[in-house]
């Protein structure tokens, strides 16, 4: 029987080769192709037969595996696609479901392994986490976070004024102050600065 060619997205040397070994080791796959950027992941499945891609999300060349997930479910919506990341960014979960990806894989805290994910992703099955990963960012930890705080967290880290945040949420300053003073007040830190660092350091939120 014909092996199921995959392809690989992943900006990490070590992160490509053990799925590469993985898919070695398999009886059903074979790799394709592997990538180290999502910036042109959508040009190669145009001329290779490729059937499921594992894509990598954060890419250190600024490129994103979401987006170019994106662009590929355009070109070929046959096309089977496993978000993989070890960043707890929970928004991430609900975007690749909008966009269509079949399944979301966390690297270092799934229960199960790359290939049950692929199997049951073949099968017909979405194979989803029930939330991201719990991170601590200082005192608390991102379960203890509202979705509105970490909007406003996520557009903070950036390193722009409360005015902006308002305007882009559609809420008043005084209720983005009142989001980071909660914020401070849950994690202890002391400054609005120190806290966006240590959001970003941790990956709780991603900047879009």
């Amino acid at each position: 029987m014909a092996k199921i060619k995959v392809m690989i997205v992943d900006d990490q040397f070590m992160s490509r080769k053990l799925f590469e070994m993985y898919l070695e080791s398999s009886k059903k796959y074979e790799v394709e192709f592997a990538l180290e950027s999502a910036a042109f992941a959508d040009t190669f499945v145009k001329t290779r037969p490729v059937e499921l891609v594992l894509m990598d999300i954060l890419m250190h060349d600024g490129s994103n595996g979401l987006e170019a997930a994106e662009k590929i479910k355009k070109i070929r919506p046959d096309i089977k696609i496993v978000a993989v990341t070890s960043m707890p960014e929970a928004s991430w979960i609900k975007r690749a479901r909008d966009i269509g990806i079949e399944s979301f894989w966390y690297k270092e805290t799934s229960k199960d392994t790359i290939l049950d994910v692929m199997d049951r992703t073949m099968a017909g099955e979405s194979v989803y986490p029930d939330s991201a990963p719990k991170v601590k960012l200082g005192l608390s930890s991102s379960e203890e976070f509202t979705e509105r705080e970490l909007e406003v967290l996520r557009i903070m880290t950036m390193g722009v004024s409360n005015a902006v945040i308002a305007k882009k949420l559609g809420i008043t300053e005084n209720t983005v102050k009142n989001h980071i003073r909660h914020m401070m007040e849950k994690t202890g830190c002391e400054s609005r600065t120190e806290l966006a660092i240590k959001a970003r350091v941790s990956g709780i939120v991603i900047p879009d």
